[in-house]
C-alpha cells in the first residue's frame, strides 16, 4: 500500500461504492463479502459511516442505505456538473415559452434544493414564488418537483425518508396522510408527472417532470410554477396548457443528458 494513502479512508470510500454498485440496500454480510474484509471489521466501518450520517439503517431489517450526508456531497458535485450547465437554456427557453418561472432541482434528504431558476422575460403580471433562489430549500412531500424525486427512489430507500417526514400543513391542499402521499407517488411513477395544487402554500401550483442520465436513473425534476393572481384557471387547465412544453423540455434536457428511451425500455 501506498505509504501516502489512508487504509481506512479507502476502505470506508470502497464501502460506499458498494452501494452505488450493488445497493440501494445492502447488509454487513454483502459489504464484507464485496470488499473482502471480517464482518467485525465491516460492522465497525459501518457504524462510524451511519454515525456520520453517511450510511442509514433501517430498523427492521438492519440493512443500510446511502445517508443524507451523502446527498450533501451530491449536491455539491451536480451543482457543478454538466446538467446545470445543459439545462439552464432549455429551462430559459420554456419559462419565455409559457410566461411562468422554470426550476430545476435535486433530493437532498427529505428536502429539495433548487440547482437552477429560470425566470421569463415576457411580461405575465405578478410574480409570486416565495422568494426561491438557488440553494432555496424546501420539503419534497409538498412540491411538485419533491413528489418526482420521492417516486423514483428504490421503495427501500423511500421507507426511511417518510419515516423522517413531519406531514404538517403547508398550504390549503397539503397532504398530510402517509397513505395518501404514497398514493400520490405511484401516480407520478405511473404518469411521469406531478402536481401541486396549493399543497405548499395558498395559491402556488407547479407541475413537475423528471430528468434522467444515461442510464435512466432520475438525477433531477423541472417545473413550472403559477399562482392563482396571475391565472386563476383550473389544475385541469394549467395541466392541459403547460404539461406539453414541460415534458419536451425534460426530454431535451434528458436527451442532452445521455439517456435513450429506446435503450433504456
Amino acid at each position: 500500500m501506498n505509504p501516502s494513502t489512508s487504509q481506512s479512508l479507502e476502505r470506508g470510500l470502497r464501502i460506499l461504492t458498494e452501494f452505488a454498485e450493488n445497493g440501494p440496500v445492502l447488509g454487513i454480510a454483502d459489504l464484507a463479502r464485496e470488499v473482502g474484509l471480517n464482518r467485525s471489521t465491516t460492522h465497525r466501518y459501518v457504524a462510524t459511516l451511519a454515525g456520520l450520517g453517511f450510511l442509514q439503517q433501517d430498523p427492521d431489517t438492519r440493512k443500510y442505505t446511502l445517508g443524507p450526508r451523502v446527498a450533501d456531497l451530491g449536491f455539491a458535485a451536480i451543482s457543478s456538473m454538466e446538467i446545470t450547465g445543459v439545462a439552464a437554456s432549455y429551462l430559459q427557453d420554456l419559462s419565455d415559452e409559457t410566461g411562468y418561472a422554470a426550476s430545476m432541482a435535486v433530493l437532498d434528504g427529505a428536502d429539495i434544493v433548487y440547482v437552477e431558476r429560470r425566470r421569463s422575460r415576457r411580461q405575465t403580471g405578478v410574480h409570486v414564488d416565495l422568494n426561491l433562489h438557488v440553494g432555496s430549500r424546501l420539503p419534497a412531500y409538498c412540491t411538485a418537483m419533491g413528489k418526482v424525486l420521492l417516486a423514483y427512489r428504490e421503495p427501500a430507500a423511500l421507507k426511511p425518508l417518510l419515516d423522517r417526514m413531519d406531514l404538517v400543513r403547508r398550504g390549503p391542499k397539503t397532504i398530510t396522510v402517509r397513505e395518501q402521499l404514497a398514493g400520490a407517488l405511484a401516480a407520478v411513477r405511473r404518469g411521469g408527472l406531478a402536481v401541486n395544487d396549493e399543497e405548499l402554500a395558498p395559491g402556488l401550483r407547479s407541475i413537475a417532470a423528471p430528468l434522467r442520465d444515461r442510464s435512466g436513473q432520475v438525477v433531477a425534476a423541472i417545473n413550472i410554477a403559477v399562482h392563482l393572481t396571475t391565472w386563476t384557471a383550473s389544475v385541469e387547465s394549467v395541466i392541459a396548457r403547460l404539461s406539453g412544453p414541460l415534458l419536451r423540455t425534460a426530454a431535451d434536457i434528458s436527451h442532452q443528458l445521455g439517456y435513450r428511451a429506446d435503450s433504456n425500455m
